[in-house]
């Protein structure tokens, strides 16, 4: 029915129409409200505006006075689009793979995060359940979503060579295949703007997830016999090992600092997340392995810097057998460019924000090559 009425669609549309490529078709969704045609079908976008307006939004604005050409509530619209970003830059998905990404989130649910739609399509890119994209909550949830969408992308033979247009239906087999072309611009307006916001523009270590697939290290630490976290025994995930208590002579900051981190425990992984909400509904308020480090001890009073490659500067370097709690452990790359940071707890344990698709964790020390550590306090 939908390819019936997409025929009878062309049949029907001027010329300048057929050239905007289904400009007036509505999204999958048929619920979500046009915001107009556009007759230049967002092709004198000004790329410098859209890039301070997204940046206005994710540095908090309401966005009652924020104005994109093609987002009619950029304040919902604009938090969707970043999570869809920073999901693709934790996949190490390349710059078209995550414009094709938005473009398709645009025309299927105009960037929102929605409950309904065409059957039982549901949320950012209308993913059905009865087609095998998970259930209808995980579907809801936008980095789950986009996960699925860039698995689906990767697997497509040649996408890269695609047009955004085919790229895009080769993963959604839409009903209106050309209608993604008409938001090409935006998305790549997006993409360029949001990228920038996070720590390295996209070439943070953490966005990397360099331990994918791999089994922790087991290099050695430095640590005293009996200290290594081997004795509490296999710790699930999200979870505080049976008998642990932060050691009595903490400083009382490094204890503060432990505490707070403790209370993510279970939270998502989320690359470029600022942690500064980790339990709430928004993706990005959730913590990547920098950004808990920095916000814990910000709850301490204490200020880092955002990255590793800043934090591994940050206070006095300490031998690894001379590990007091709070200090903070780096590991893979190099001592001089680490990519990875954890806290140390005392009694052989880190906390650490791990990598896409994982849970704030505690993990023994023994399952770290440590390259460098820092105290700062």
């Amino acid at each position: 029915m939908k390819a019936l009425a997409a025929g009878i669609g062309v049949v029907f549309l001027s010329p300048i129409l057929i050239a905007c490529t289904g400009m007036m078709l509505a999204s999958s969704a048929d619920a979500v409200q046009s915001s107009g045609s556009f007759s230049n079908c967002l092709t004198d976008l000004d790329t410098d505006k859209v890039a301070e307006q997204v940046t206005k939004i994710l540095d908090g604005a309401s966005g009652k006075n924020v104005h994109i050409k093609g987002l009619d509530l950029p304040a919902e619209q604009v938090p969707n689009a970043a999570t869809i970003v920073a999901t693709g830059l934790s996949l190490d998905v390349p710059k078209k793979g995550r414009i094709v990404a938005l473009a398709t989130a645009m025309q299927e649910s105009r960037l929102r995060n929605l409950n309904y739609g065409d059957r039982d399509s549901l949320g950012l890119f209308q993913q059905r359940p009865s087609q095998g994209w998970g259930s209808a909550q995980q579907i809801r949830d936008p980095v789950y979503a986009s996960e699925q969408f860039y698995k689906h992308l990767l697997k497509v033979n040649g996408w890269q060579q695609m047009t955004i247009t085919q790229a895009a239906q080769a993963v959604q087999r839409s009903g209106y295949p050309d209608a993604y072309a008409q938001w090409e611009n935006l998305a790549t307006a997006l993409q360029e703007a949001i990228a920038k916001t996070f720590p390295g523009s996209g070439n943070d270590a953490d966005s990397k997830d360099a331990d994918q697939g791999k089994q922790p290290s087991t290099g050695t630490t430095g640590c005293a016999p009996g200290q290594d976290g081997s004795g509490f025994g296999r710790i699930p995930e999200g979870s505080v090992p049976k008998g642990y208590a932060i050691p009595r002579n903490t400083d009382p900051k490094a204890r503060k600092a432990i505490e707070w981190a403790m209370h993510q425990l279970g939270t998502l992984y989320q690359w470029g997340g600022s942690c500064t909400n980790a339990h709430g509904p928004d993706p990005m308020g959730r913590c990547d392995c920098s950004s808990l480090m920095q916000q814990a001890y910000a709850h301490a009073d204490v200020t880092l810097t955002r990255t590793t490659y800043t934090q591994v500067n940050e206070g006095k370097a300490v031998p690894t057998a001379q590990l007091e709690p709070g200090d903070l452990i780096f590991s893979r790359g190099t001592a001089a460019r680490p990519e990875h940071v954890g806290m140390y707890m005392g009694e052989g344990l880190v906390i650490e924000a791990p990598r896409t698709s994982k849970p704030v964790r505690i993990t023994p020390i023994k399952d770290w090559t440590i390259l460098a550590a820092r105290r700062v306090l």
